[in-house]
């Protein structure tokens, strides 16, 4: 088993405990060091008090496991960044009322504001014209999923 998924299977059950989803567990190993990354997430974004939180519960879980040796190792633990995209149903939740850029499996992308989502799809406003539409996407059609950011939009604006 690949060292990254020692470290998922050991660390989920404490990050679940605390409310939160283990994302995914990079490593790299420049020189004689580790730099072990846990990606994060929650319903809601996480401030710095529960990243030190599951980040204080993973390490002193990673300080214990015999499968990391005695390799030095420095533990980073984040949220997913804006740029990643999304793959699951709570990931659409979560960006409610942002906007998004669909790659559909047939090729078409689709660009409109989340409005609502399942567990099974997502409903997008999409601007066209001077009208805006309801676009349904059911997950399985959606081939890459990612919020584009908006430097201009003011509170209010749809």
């Amino acid at each position: 088993m690949a060292i990254t998924d020692q470290i998922s299977q050991l660390v989920t059950p404490a990050v679940e405990a605390q409310g939160f989803f283990l994302e995914e567990v990079q490593l790299v190993s420049p020189g004689k060091h580790r730099i072990v990354t846990c990606i994060v997430d929650g319903e809601t974004s996480l401030n710095m008090d529960q990243v030190t939180g599951v980040s204080r519960a993973i390490s002193e879980l990673l300080d214990e496991a015999a499968f990391m040796g005695d390799t030095p190792f420095t533990l980073e633990v984040t949220s997913p960044g804006v740029d990643r995209p999304l793959t699951q149903p709570r990931h659409f939740r979560k960006n409610v009322d942002r906007l998004l850029k669909v790659v559909k499996t047939d090729g078409d992308v689709v660009t409109g504001r989340i409005s609502s989502s399942s567990e099974t799809d997502v409903t997008l406003l999409v601007a066209e014209k001077k009208e805006t539409k309801e676009v349904f996407i059911t997950f399985s059609d959606i081939k890459r999923a990612t919020v584009e950011i908006e430097f201009n939009r003011k509170d209010g604006d749809k």
